[in-house]
């Protein structure tokens, strides 16, 4: 198809370009993952409970698929029913078989990712029932997750600070209608005093010193 042209360019529109994406700068992400292995570090936070004969997604690959999702601004699982096609997601990801052609099960071929409902047992996953659990076999540990963030926060310095200032506050995003969960949302105005230093202990690490700041003027409450 060809349009008016710009000066003595020819602008011409192609249908044939194949498999197109708008998410490249993924590619970006994927280097900054192998300089500080996030993902390799935060799948070893999950124990995975299936049987390892039945599994065409590792751990690994669903934590990416969904930590690449994030970051490219699907927040919604429901997002991935349409990206498990997506072959640059895939290669994200860590696939091989960037086009799904060679997943076991024919309904599944064309789709190289994981569905919403594979990566919603991902999220749901209980550390206590996980074993005996039919569908939800992953479950995460939460304490071993907070000490990677501590750990990538740290690791980014040169030299670990001593002090850590962590300003607490809150987006006022105001909300209309019987909306479930209101009754947790901060509708009220946040006054920023500061509390005492507490003191931070990570395992292997020296004490670091953690002020916070955050308090509620409780005149604004409702009753």
């Amino acid at each position: 198809m060809e349009f008016q042209s710009l000066g003595r360019r020819e602008v011409i529109g192609r249908f044939d370009g194949g498999r197109i994406t708008s998410d490249g700068g993924g590619l970006l992400l994927r280097e900054v993952d192998q300089r500080i292995g996030l993902l390799d570090r935060l799948a070893a936070c999950f124990t995975d409970h299936r049987n390892p004969e039945s599994i065409e997604h590792s751990v690994r690959d669903l934590v990416a698929q969904r930590v690449y999702g994030l970051a490219l601004g699907y927040e919604d699982l429901n997002d991935h029913d349409d990206l498990r096609k997506d072959s640059t997601l895939a290669l994200l990801v860590g696939k091989r078989d960037l086009t799904g052609e060679r997943r076991v099960r024919e309904q599944d071929r064309g789709n190289p990712l994981a569905a919403s409902s594979t990566l919603n047992r991902l999220e749901l996953g209980i550390p206590k029932s996980a074993i005996s659990d039919r569908y939800k076999r992953i479950a995460a540990d939460n304490e071993a997750m907070d000490r990677l963030l501590v750990d990538l926060f740290l690791e980014s310095y040169r030299k670990p600070p001593r002090k850590i200032w962590l300003d607490l506050d809150a987006t006022d995003d105001p909300l209309h209608g019987q909306q479930e969960g209101r009754f947790f949302h901060c509708q009220w105005p946040i006054i920023l005093t500061p509390f005492r230093p507490i003191k931070l202990t990570h395992p292997g690490r020296d004490k670091i010193s953690l002020r916070v700041c955050a308090s509620i003027d409780s005149s604004h409450l409702p009753a």
